[in-house]
């Protein structure tokens, strides 16, 4: 789909505008339809009419005329329909949102809301990226590969749970703030990964996605400038993506890091994710996503695969390992090993996978480099053939497929 120059603006303005009318109306699900078809119109009429001197108080005009036209059409409403309309300017030759405009910008709120306990990961995930990313639930389903009529659906269900919830539109108090603040960060976290390193699919990489989990990281942080959790998260994201352009090559195949170009690196993004978690980690406490952002900056401050500093990292991964439960930190703790005490010290520490991590594609691939450092083919060509049936990544699956056959053409006499 071609991007159009009022796509960026629409995605900023659409949680503002959900926000405006949540707040003053108390119906978040009827809200964000109605923001929806504003954008739509936006995004049909502006490219012909042109830009409006004030784009969200135009898009706040329409979503709330929209949002009376809702109301009006459901005679169960009659009270909502008073007291929406005694509050909407309906007069047509009314100047754009020339009140509501005024409104604050309610994107943290949006998106704690978005990220309420009642919901699963993958329905927070869909309502974070169509509510505060601004994105139609037409691209939402093509990013995660599923119909857009279960997306839909999916969407519908997460708008009904908040709704029976009963949650007020507000920021949640003080208390709550931690356990709350930890659901929209690892939710922001699971969408910039999956756009990163698409789980399934002919794409390596969804950039709309890991795009917009950077975006909205932004907002976090523009508003919690002060939380070193937010920082990090922020400077992880930065210091991955990075990398992007050099994690494919001529025809779209997948290129591991040390095999990478880093002169294709992007080396602004590398400079603000190193300010961001240097700032960070001395304001205390320290956590995961400050961790791994240090990680990625010692990687990315090498200047060649051979100069990176695999102690000071292994010692990161262990420091890790403490803070976050992830099974999936003991295979990067065991590259780290093998780099810093040899290929058989890494593949020690795999022998005994837990059960969640026993199943994963990518614990056989990393098994699979460890026997290929370790000069043990027969061992690798198994596990790289096991991790490429395991991945529904065709990239990746054609990488592992590929470094299996180039092992076994290798051993053959």
């Amino acid at each position: 789909m071609t991007r159009t120059p009022d796509d960026d603006l629409l995605r900023e303005l659409a949680p503002q505008v959900v926000g405006v009318l949540t707040r003053r109306y108390g119906d978040f699900a009827a809200a964000e339809d109605a923001v929806q078809e504003a954008l739509l119109a936006a995004a049909t009429q502006w490219p012909v009419d042109g830009r409006p001197a004030n784009p969200r108080g135009w898009l706040v005009q329409v979503a709330s005329r929209r949002l009376v036209e809702q109301v009006r059409s459901e005679q169960a409403r009659r009270r909502r329909e008073e007291l929406v309309a005694e509050q909407v300017p309906v007069d047509r030759r009314a100047a754009p949102g020339a009140d509501l405009a005024e409104e604050g910008d309610d994107t943290l709120t949006l998106l704690f809301l978005c990220c309420h306990p009642v919901l699963t990961p993958a329905s927070a995930i869909a309502l974070t990226l169509r509510s505060v990313g601004g994105l139609s639930t037409g691209e939402i389903a093509r990013a995660f590969l599923v119909p857009e009529s279960t997306m839909g659906q999916r969407i519908s269900r997460a708008k009904q749970r908040i709704k029976a919830s009963g949650v007020p539109f507000q920021m949640p108090a003080r208390q709550e703030w931690p356990a709350r603040l930890d659901a929209v960060l690892h939710v922001l976290y699971l969408v910039f990964n999956e756009g990163y390193a698409s789980s399934e699919g002919s794409e390596l990489r969804r950039v709309e996605l890991s795009r917009e989990a950077i975006r909205l990281t932004r907002a976090v942080h523009g508003l919690l400038p002060a939380d070193p959790e937010v920082a990090g998260l922020l400077a992880l994201m930065l210091l991955t993506e990075a990398r992007g352009p050099a994690r494919t090559g001529a025809d779209g195949e997948l290129v591991p890091l040390a095999a990478q170009d880093r002169g294709r690196w992007d080396r602004a993004m590398i400079e603000e994710g190193v300010a961001l978690v240097t700032a960070a980690l001395p304001r205390g406490p320290v956590g995961p996503y400050q961790v791994q952002a240090a990680i990625a900056a010692v990687h990315d401050e090498a200047a060649t695969a051979g100069e990176t500093d695999w102690p000071q990292i292994l010692a990161l991964y262990g420091v890790l390992a403490q803070l976050s439960d992830n099974p999936l930190i003991l295979l990067e703790q065991a590259v780290a090993t093998a780099m810093v005490r040899g290929p058989a010290a890494g593949l020690a520490l795999l022998a005994a996978p837990p059960p969640e991590l026993a199943a994963h594609h990518r614990y056989f691939a990393v098994r699979a480099y460890l026997h290929e450092l370790a000069g043990e083919r027969d061992a690798a060509v198994a596990d790289y053939r096991t991790a490429a049936r395991r991945t529904a990544s065709l990239p990746e699956q054609q990488h592992l497929t590929l470094r299996a056959a180039r092992l076994a053409v290798a051993d053959t006499p």
